[in-house]
């Protein structure tokens, strides 16, 4: 099998052959040492614990917990695209790479709110899971209108306050601890 040009050392010298195939993989094994430390893995899950790997998540996570909510659903259900498996996991990809920046660069806020991307995939699910309920109510306000689910049910499922100081003795499931042959 031959190896498209850009891939091809030959032409190189061998100390920068070498030096070429020492920064590859020292690049791979650094990014597979942060995937698992990470527990990025875990992301591509419905699981809502995977939710609070970062310690910032923890309010959501409890006050979603002790929800209504909570009996019957997880965070994907409300917070990425239903569309299509691919809007799916664009958005999950999307908005991790957000979070994952703003917690590397200690940029997140203390308190979380939707973004407005957010803010319509939230309500395309309100409207999915509750179209029965939607359709059923007589009043104008819950008719196929402009108005978004959370202006008159702002609680559901997270209360109207939510910061770190908000659920200060949340109890929340332990996050499994990683083993791996670098933690021995």
């Amino acid at each position: 099998m031959k190896l498209p040009n850009w891939m091809n050392l030959n032409h190189l010298p061998k100390p920068l052959r070498l030096a070429c195939l020492v920064s590859t993989g020292g690049f791979v094994g650094l990014a597979a040492c942060v995937f698992a430390i990470s527990n990025a893995g875990s992301y591509m899950s419905d699981d809502p614990k995977a939710c609070i790997n970062c310690h910032i998540m923890v309010p959501q996570y409890a006050t979603w917990k002790h929800s209504s909510h909570g009996r019957n659903t997880t965070c994907n259900d409300c917070h990425v695209p239903h569309d299509s498996l691919f809007n799916k996991y664009w958005f999950k990809a999307n908005d991790g790479l957000r979070h994952s920046t703003l917690f590397t660069l200690r940029m997140e806020p203390q308190v979380i709110k939707a973004r407005e991307e957010a803010k319509h995939v939230i309500q395309a699910n309100c409207v999915r899971c509750h179209i029965d309920n939607i359709e059923n109510v007589a009043q104008p306000a819950h008719s196929a209108s402009d108005r978004s689910c959370v202006e008159c049910h702002r609680e559901v499922p997270h209360g109207r306050v939510n910061s770190l100081s908000s659920t200060p003795n949340a109890a929340v499931p332990p996050l499994e601890p990683l083993t791996s042959k670098f933690s021995r």
